[in-house]
């Protein structure tokens, strides 16, 4: 990786003028050095192919950016490295839940929320709590303060303005907001197939 490499240079060229076998060559090519990118930088709940096949999307989507100027692996390198960044950040911005993350108890919970049902029996109690909790550490710290002091231990809104010092409209659109994101995180995991 120390110099430009004639030969992917020319691939390179090739793959710009439409050239299908080109683009093979480069994928073969450089497939060790993003594999092992992604495995090394792998985000929680992606698996390496899907992130790999996402960095080589972007590579050729970008390929017109490379100028030649330093040698391709490190050019793909910085793609590979910018990918699997933006891929953690989006898992920490918008963070999610699965049916293969959830215990039995909480599945059987989440299965009664979505038919509308009340909780069954007192096993599915815990699995009900437990399934909560994790839905709220998907939310930020101020979004899980206002939904556990309303909705969980039942405060009002004045009460939760004397601790936190925010207004009652700021708290009433927050909550509101925070509960949105729930139903949503809840809705995804209804529509995600069960393995």
């Amino acid at each position: 990786m120390s110099g430009i490499d004639p030969k992917l240079t020319d691939s390179v060229r090739r793959v710009r003028d439409g050239d299908m076998a080109a683009a093979r060559e480069l994928v073969e090519s450089v497939s060790p050095l993003v594999r092992r990118i992604v495995c090394s930088h792998l985000p929680w709940r992606m698996s390496s192919e899907d992130l790999t096949q996402e960095v080589f999307m972007k590579l050729f989507a970008k390929l017109d950016q490379y100028a030649g100027v330093v040698p391709f692996e490190h050019w793909v390198a910085r793609v590979a490295m910018n990918t699997c960044r933006d891929q953690l950040r989006s898992q920490k911005r918008d963070p999610e839940i699965r049916w293969t993350d959830l215990g039995e108890e909480e599945t059987r919970a989440l299965e009664a929320v979505a038919a509308d049902e009340a909780v069954p029996e007192s096993g599915a109690v815990s699995g009900a709590r437990e399934l909560a909790g994790r839905l709220m550490a998907t939310l930020g710290p101020e979004d899980r303060l206002v939904i556990q002091m309303i909705d969980l231990e039942q405060r009002s809104a004045a009460e939760v303005k004397a601790v936190t010092g925010w207004s009652v409209t700021s708290i009433r659109v927050r909550a509101f907001r925070a509960r949105r994101k729930l139903r949503k995180r809840v809705e995804k995991m209804e529509r995600e197939p069960r393995t």
